[in-house]
């Protein structure tokens, strides 16, 4: 099974956890929100390192989705969860801290990025290289790592990141372009890696 085959597998099992929500099943959207929890997690560490306000944060939206589940049409759960909580986070960063937004792109190591040590580790023959690697990714800009992070570890195509990040096809294309270019020239030493783990197929 290709990895698109299992994103496809994956929204089928979460779409039904959300019928059944909307149905008022809170034991299958309890499920629904463990499976997503992670995902969501990591993808906030995109815009702060604050590990509190980020849970706070995923705790409110699952509250507000909960709360306005029969009024929500869901088509791809996790792109739909996404989108809601950069929609949030955007709109608590410019109600509470306006400057930083400025800051968001100094970023430099983010904690608990999960995900991308597991893509890492799948190959045992290049754990000698986690380290580096997970630092390259996290010297990219925000917005080029947030590209990547939708793109390599949750599998969507330019069309569903430009809709979740509210930019164009090309802006996409632009952002993943230059984040490549930079992994490898941070990483010309294992750049055999990064063919692996972070392949160009956009």
């Amino acid at each position: 099974m290709n990895k698109r085959q299992r994103i496809a597998e994956e929204n089928t099992i979460l779409l039904n956890l959300w019928q059944q929500s909307q149905a008022g099943d809170s034991l299958a959207f309890c499920q629904l929100a463990d499976k997503q929890y992670r995902t969501l997690f990591n993808y906030a560490c995109n815009f702060t390192t604050d590990k509190e306000f980020i849970k706070d944060s995923i705790q409110e939206l699952l509250i507000h989705i909960w709360e306005k589940r029969q009024n929500i049409n869901i088509q791809f759960v996790t792109i739909y969860f996404l989108k809601a909580l950069r929609n949030q986070l955007l709109q608590e960063f410019r109600r509470n801290a306006p400057h930083s937004l400025l800051d968001i792109d100094e970023i430099g190591q983010l904690s608990d990025y999960q995900t991308i040590e597991t893509e890492i580790e799948q190959n045992e023959l290049y754990s000698e290289n986690q380290v580096k690697v997970r630092a390259a990714l996290n010297e990219l800009p925000r917005r080029q790592k947030e590209a990547v992070f939708l793109k390599y570890f949750e599998g969507m195509d330019n069309e569903q990141i430009a809709d979740l990040m509210q930019v164009n096809r090309q802006s996409v294309a632009n952002l993943l372009f230059k984040a490549i270019s930079s992994l490898k020239h941070q990483m010309h030493t294992v750049s055999h890696l990064l063919v692996l783990i972070i392949p160009f197929y956009w």
